[in-house]
């Protein structure tokens, strides 16, 4: 079982490459369970679209 720091990493690598078949599986099983990391990876990901549309400017 994933616990959140190893999630974490997970959610932080997915936005520089595509996560394999097995690390989708573990992450996707462990936001199943977990609210903060599910909280964790909408914060990343509203980061991320924050700095794509200020690059657009």
């Amino acid at each position: 079982m994933m616990n959140c720091r190893q999630a974490s990493r997970l959610i932080s690598t997915a936005m520089d490459r595509p996560l394999s078949r097995a690390e989708q599986l573990q992450l996707s099983m462990h936001l199943l369970l977990c609210r903060n990391c599910r909280h964790f990876r909408q914060q990343m990901q509203q980061l991320r679209l924050g700095i794509r549309q200020g690059r657009q400017r």
